[in-house]
């Protein structure tokens, strides 16, 4: 099967992407160590939560935002406070102004991936979108595979500061990719439409609520596993980061391998529904086996984690897939909805995490996360595949 041409839009997207994916990863796995030493380990979690609440809040102004200021001009804004804060972090001494700079990068990150969407989403057609979202998920998920191994290396020395330097000097040649592909953009006609209009929306929309649920889920795992995955294997099996730089890589690599191949099986063969429910029965067998291992054995940790996100990674592309196929790039409205699951998810999870340290010892919130992910299967055994 020959590879269809790519179009220069779509490369400066695939492009910026990458840039984008690998300015959030490096410091992806090393924010909650770092915030950690400002606080304790068990809440450094209500930091997350408290930078979640501002992104939701923020995300219900978007369509507004778009309206005033068009989406290039949006995303530059944010990439330029990326970068910013992302320096600031680099030389921050004190708890509020690390906090302070945290919160503006988790922000900016989150609402950039927005814009992101909008303009490749301008750039799509439906008989396309699976191969087109597959494509540029392994392009972003490829730099969050190079990232570890990368953060392991400046690592070497543990200065953090490293890492959120490197970050900001990433937003240099986005931006310069933003302006050169974008500055003209045509925005589409963003829909006036209420919050709470598109709330009801959903919620009359079966399909489009379960696979809201399912993001939501998928945040709820991602959440857990960031914060609280590189303490335990720094802070209480005692991996070094550059041990952990490896392990994370490996980790990661379904995110590359497999998104791709089941965005054209999407589009052609199988439905959403089936890969949906089978990635949640992997996440949630293997993220449950992490509460029973106490080996410091690399492999076994690499095997275990690498398995977590197999199942992950089918779970991410197949939702992203089946939502960009039942909306278009003018709903930002509820497109800010859907992008808005994954901060909410960082404001219940710590809570959830938080409370649940009181009764457990700190590696069973793996085993609750599970029997969480488990639950998945309630809404996508009920989707409509679009085939």
């Amino acid at each position: 099967m020959t590879t269809p041409k790519i179009s220069r839009a779509l490369f400066i997207i695939y492009l910026m992407g990458f840039l984008f994916a690998l300015n959030q990863a490096l410091p992806a796995y090393i924010n909650s160590t770092f915030l950690s030493g400002f606080t304790t380990e068990k809440t450094v979690g209500m930091v997350y939560t408290f930078a979640s609440i501002i992104t939701v809040s923020l995300f219900f102004l978007l369509p507004r935002l778009l309206r005033r200021f068009g989406n290039y001009r949006l995303a530059f804004g944010l990439f330029v406070l990326d970068a910013i804060a992302m320096l600031g972090l680099a030389i921050s001494h004190s708890f509020w102004l690390a906090i302070g700079f945290f919160v503006c990068v988790f922000v900016a990150t989150f609402i950039l991936a927005f814009t992101l969407d909008i303009f490749l989403e301008s750039n799509s057609r439906d008989n396309k979108t699976g191969s087109i979202r597959g494509v540029y998920m392994t392009v972003i998920n490829s730099a969050w595979v190079l990232a570890p191994l990368l953060a392991g290396f400046i690592l070497s020395d543990g200065n953090y500061w490293k890492i959120y330097f490197t970050g900001a000097v990433l937003v240099l040649p986005a931006l310069f990719l933003l302006h050169g592909g974008f500055r003209k953009f045509n925005d589409p006609i963003y829909k006036n439409i209420a919050i709470g209009t598109a709330l009801k929306n959903v919620w009359c929309q079966q399909d489009l609520f379960r696979i809201f649920s399912v993001s939501f889920l998928l945040g709820f795992f991602y959440t857990w596993m960031i914060i609280y995955t590189p303490i335990y294997l720094h802070e209480h099996l005692g991996f070094s980061w550059q041990n952990i730089g490896l392990i994370f890589t490996i980790m990661l690599l379904p995110f590359v391998l497999t998104e791709a191949p089941l965005g054209k099986l999407a589009d052609k063969k199988w439905g959403e529904k089936e890969i949906l429910s089978l990635g949640f029965v992997i996440t949630a067998l293997a993220t449950a086996a992490m509460a029973f291992v106490s080996s410091n054995s690399m492999a076994l940790w690499a095997v275990l984690l690498f398995t977590t996100r197999i199942g992950a990674s089918a779970i991410e592309v197949m939702s992203e897939i089946y939502f960009f196929k039942k909306v278009q790039s003018n709903q930002a409205d509820i497109i800010s909805l859907y992008r808005a699951t994954r901060p909410a998810a960082y404001v219940v999870g710590p809570l959830a995490a938080s409370i649940l340290f009181i009764f457990v010892d700190f590696k069973m919130i793996f085993l609750a996360l599970g029997i969480i992910m488990l639950g998945g299967l309630f809404f996508s055994l009920r989707l409509k595949d679009t085939l």
